[in-house]
């Protein structure tokens, strides 16, 4: 079993800053590729940004240039730093986790934290 936690999300003005944070836990011998997604009203889920086991990083163009995704390997932990937040990243930010237990590999998610961006 593995819990993904988000935490870090809330209310910002425009051109404010937030970090989110998502811890994995469990009974996990490896965790791969962490990633943050988000879901606007009406709107699909996306991908934000990825970081692979190995650090190379991969950002939706969207967020390039204002946003960094950076992990702690050691906590199991990833880390999303949002900044020059517009009112168009308002959304419910989720935490993907791909870990292994002893039971094979999935993909794990969060409950998901609301961003909100006021204009």
């Amino acid at each position: 079993q593995v819990h993904v936690v988000e935490s870090g999300g809330g209310l910002v003005q425009a051109g404010g800053s937030l970090r989110l944070s998502c811890a994995a836990s469990g009974s996990i011998f490896r965790v791969n590729a962490m990633g943050w997604y988000r879901q606007a009203p009406g709107k699909q889920r996306e991908l934000v940004a990825l970081i692979t086991s190995g650090g190379s990083t991969n950002y939706a163009d969207s967020v390039k240039g204002r946003f960094t995704i950076a992990r702690d390997n050691a906590k199991n932990t990833v880390y999303l730093q949002m900044n020059s937040l517009k009112p168009e990243d308002t959304a419910v930010y989720y935490c993907n986790v791909e870990a292994y237990t002893g039971f094979g590999g999935g993909n794990y998610w969060g409950q998901g934290t609301q961003v909100t961006v006021s204009s």
